[in-house]
């Protein structure tokens, strides 16, 4: 079944959720990026860079490096109608520019369907991590832009021309 304007993928005939059945589409290699950006204050972002990005409960960065990799693996159990799939790949970065945190995601596959809410999901719980290994120095972290960068080998590419 695909999708017009007025009827949404992941619903049946009577309006009921229902995962996309995509066992007649051809496997193809999927690989979609993801970023985010957690914003610091200016004290806390100084705080962390003199510290080497490490706080009580670990190395920060590192840390949401692995959280961000997890959390793409674990997406169907997040996620209720995404389709388990076999990544082949998961990268994470993050870079600190000033009081920024830049989370990119990129995630890969031979499959059916692909691996946009692994990319996402996978830069959503690094920039999460961030923000829990730093909540003690301040409440006022920001997470913010969270999107999809790219992505391809499905029905349709796609490409933004802003990178974080």
């Amino acid at each position: 079944m695909t999708a017009t304007p007025t009827q949404l993928s992941h619903v049946d005939d009577e309006q009921q959720p229902r995962m996309v059945d995509v066992g007649a589409k051809a496997i193809t290699r999927r690989t979609a990026q993801a970023s985010a950006r957690v914003t610091f204050p200016a004290e806390v972002a100084a705080r962390l860079h003199q510290a080497g990005y490490v706080t009580p409960k670990g190395a920060v960065l590192t840390v949401a490096q692995i959280a961000g990799v997890m959390g793409a693996k674990a997406t169907p159990q997040l996620i209720p109608l995404c389709h388990p799939l076999s990544i082949d790949r998961c990268d994470v970065s993050i870079r600190m520019e000033g009081v920024h945190a830049l989370i990119d995601c990129t995630v890969s596959c031979n499959g059916r369907t692909g691996v946009e809410m692994e990319a996402l999901t996978g830069a959503s719980i690094a920039a999460l991590t961030i923000y829990d290994m730093c909540k003690a120095m301040s409440h006022e972290i920001v997470i913010n832009e969270v999107r999809l960068v790219g992505k391809s080998g499905g029905k349709q590419d796609f490409n933004t021309t802003e990178i974080a």
